[in-house]
């Protein structure tokens, strides 16, 4: 049981209305006072006190959209085929320190390989593993048609995070089968790519019809759906059928902005995968191509989303964490910044998509997200000022506490050294192909204009 707690002379951050006072609060495993009755009530229970005078208090981040199985890898092929299932969990457990010591005390991981997620989640409510509160779906539902891993997606059965459903039987079949072993979400990649498509980005892989069978079939179980929507109809559609929540919801048109609207479903629009790309891409050898793609899809999307906003649409904060590009603990304040940037939220706005508003990802709404009595004990302490600039989450050192549940984490220590695994990565012959221009064996040929 946590042990009573009372920090004073904090600016409290109040996710309710967004506004911000200095004021003591008082918790052990959940919050028990705010304001001068904490000071009588940690007093009163011999609470730990700790003087944050000047530091912003505010509940922990919750990340609506990570991979936490996933250990970043480089491609899917090597997510497909260079991860085994017991090693996959146990090198998770590490990461999942790491996503907590950056201030995330809750997040949704609506996919995994194997059931590695759902074993890491139960472990931490075992409390066998530090680590943040999870919720978790199983194998994503694909077409045989694919997601956004090509010819690498079979058609049936399932790899890597996916498993093919090809009939309405199946898909109830499968939905069963996850509820059975105890996920939280069922997540379906509603938009995929083909070889020689004719559309630009994704395109729609479900059709109506099927998409209202896995909402129905769900349902049913007490499950929420979840969609990987990365074009207007799919998001459209998937707002139609009574999705639950919908990941990206990029390039939508006003017919899909209609839907979303009118269901009021939340949206994460997970754009920190593409922001770190594009601004940092050619120091991680990324093509110029998907730096300007991915600028071009922030900026062109953040108008549909903020109108979304503005109607009164739930806008979560999600990071896509445990890729390459997005490694664990380091991104998780990332798509606050893509929120007062391009979408043109204040910090405070965006600050509450990161905690209040990400309660729905995790199924707590009125128990995380604020700092108010009865609340679960999920907090942060900064040193800065997050609610005028959030990229202060991202400093290191910025982040001097984090309690989970009232329990004080342990930050300052360092992490164990993480050493190389066997076959865990994509190992290449060669950066490029060893010519005998690349090699320096002959002169490049001269070139002729190019003339039969």
């Amino acid at each position: 049981m946590a042990g009573a707690t009372l920090l004073t002379g904090g600016r409290l951050f109040d996710a309710v209305d967004g506004s911000v006072r200095e004021a003591a609060i008082a918790f052990d495993g959940a919050i028990r006072a705010v304001g001068p009755e904490a000071v009588a009530w940690g007093r009163a229970n011999e609470a730990t006190e700790i003087d944050v005078t000047g530091r912003f208090v505010m509940p922990g981040l919750i990340d609506a959209h990570c991979h936490i199985s996933f250990d970043e890898p480089h491609s899917n092929d090597e997510l497909f085929f260079h991860r085994r299932e017991g090693l996959a969990a146990i090198v998770a457990t590490h990461n999942v320190r790491r996503i907590l010591r950056a201030g995330v005390t809750s997040l949704l991981d609506a996919d995994t390989i194997f059931s590695v997620s759902l074993d890491v989640r139960d472990a931490i409510e075992g409390g066998l593993v530090e680590g943040p509160r999870m919720v978790c779906g199983g194998n994503a539902l694909f077409t045989s048609v694919g997601g956004t891993a090509g010819l690498l997606v079979p058609d049936e059965g399932a790899i890597g995070y996916l498993r093919v459903t090809r009939t309405k039987d199946e898909i109830v079949t499968e939905v069963r089968r996850q509820a059975k072993r105890g996920v939280d979400w069922i997540k379906v990649h509603v938009t995929g790519l083909i070889p020689r498509q004719r559309a630009e980005g994704e395109i729609q892989v479900w059709n109506f019809d099927e998409l209202q069978t896995v909402v129905s079939a769900a349902h049913d179980l007490g499950l929420p759906v979840v969609g990987h929507c990365r074009n207007a109809s799919s998001t459209r559609d998937a707002a139609r059928a009574g999705f639950d929540m919908i990941l990206h919801a990029t390039h939508m048109d006003e017919e899909a902005l209609d839907a979303v609207v009118r269901a009021r479903v939340p949206l994460v629009p997970t754009l920190t995968f593409q922001a770190v790309l594009a601004d940092h891409g050619d120091k991680v050898g990324a093509s110029a191509f998907l730096q300007d793609l991915f600028r071009r899809e922030i900026a062109e999307s953040s108008v549909m989303l903020r109108r979304a906003y503005d109607a009164g649409v739930p806008l979560l904060t999600g990071t896509e964490s445990g890729f390459s590009i997005t490694p664990y603990g380091e991104w998780h304040w990332r798509e606050l910044q893509v929120f007062v940037e391009a979408l043109g939220l204040t910090p405070t706005q965006a600050l509450i998509a990161a905690t209040r508003e990400g309660a729905h990802a995790v199924g707590l709404e009125g128990k995380v997200g604020t700092l108010e009595p009865d609340r679960l004990a999920d907090l942060i302490v900064v040193d800065g000022d997050p609610a005028t600039d959030v990229t202060i989450l991202g400093r290191p050192g910025a982040i001097t506490h984090v309690w989970k549940g009232g329990r004080a984490v342990d930050i300052a220590t360092p992490m164990p050294e993480r050493r190389p695994l066997p076959s865990w990565r994509v190992s290449t012959y060669s950066a490029v192909p060893a010519t005998r221009v690349a090699t320096g064996v002959a002169p490049p040929a001269p070139f002729d204009g190019g003339m039969p």
